[in-house]
């Protein structure tokens, strides 16, 4: 069994497209009818997450942590405890490529760092496009580390003690530790996923923080970020 397992706070707006680009994701050919156990863990919603996911083939968990390490390690101790081999992340706000898990599982890897990409860069804008598209590494051979596309056999993550109970950067401690002994690593851009470019985050040091702190630090008067 696979799992994919996807940290929720206040998400109803994109829960939705992100499910439904999982569940094409679990049904993928290459996967040879493996089960695929979806878990969303709902991390003090407030919203109507829940209800959107109801609406899904997923298993909704529920924390009160405001913390998308402690989300993430409740979702994948849920995961685990039904027996899953392989557990794959992504983020709310994210859609997964059809042939995501397939790729994940075809690298043969004890774990896999993806890329990003964005479609609507919304109020950033084009200078915000030109300036990822200049300093982004979207190629194998990256070196980026994202929540929103991640995967790790069960083994390694069991054997590094899984995620920490951080607001952020858990993913990058996750791989550090992985690394540290010895696991092999797939730094690919071949699964593939469309991420959100939304000033409203979650994470304080994810994804979201990092667009607007470059926004801040490279005023678009010209209409072109150095």
């Amino acid at each position: 069994m696979l799992a994919v397992i996807i940290p929720a706070n206040n998400e109803e707006a994109s829960i939705g497209a992100c499910l439904r680009s999982v569940e094409v994701a679990a049904s993928w050919p290459g996967l040879h009818g493996e089960q695929v156990l979806v878990i969303v863990v709902l991390d003090a919603c407030t919203d109507d997450t829940a209800q959107v996911a109801t609406q899904t083939s997923a298993r909704l968990i529920s924390v009160a942590a405001r913390n998308v390490g402690i989300a993430r390690a409740e979702g994948a101790r849920y995961a685990l405890s039904l027996g899953a081999r392989w557990l794959a992340f992504t983020d709310a706000d994210t859609v997964v490529a059809p042939d995501w898990l397939h790729v994940q599982m075809s690298l043969c890897s004890d774990a896999v760092c993806g890329t990003v990409s964005v479609t609507d860069w919304g109020t950033y804008g084009e200078p915000m496009r030109q300036h990822f598209d200049a300093t982004y590494t979207d190629a194998d051979g990256h070196q980026h580390i994202h929540g929103a596309n991640l995967g790790v056999c069960a083994r390694a993550y069991q054997r590094v003690g899984g995620f920490e109970p951080l607001a952020s950067s858990e993913d990058v401690a996750l791989v550090r530790a992985l690394q540290a002994v010895g696991a092999r690593i797939a730094w690919s851009a071949a699964p593939r996923v469309v991420t959100s470019a939304r000033r409203v985050f979650r994470a304080p040091g994810g994804f979201g923080s990092t667009l607007l702190r470059v926004s801040e630090a490279h005023p678009q008067s010209d209409g072109r970020v150095p």
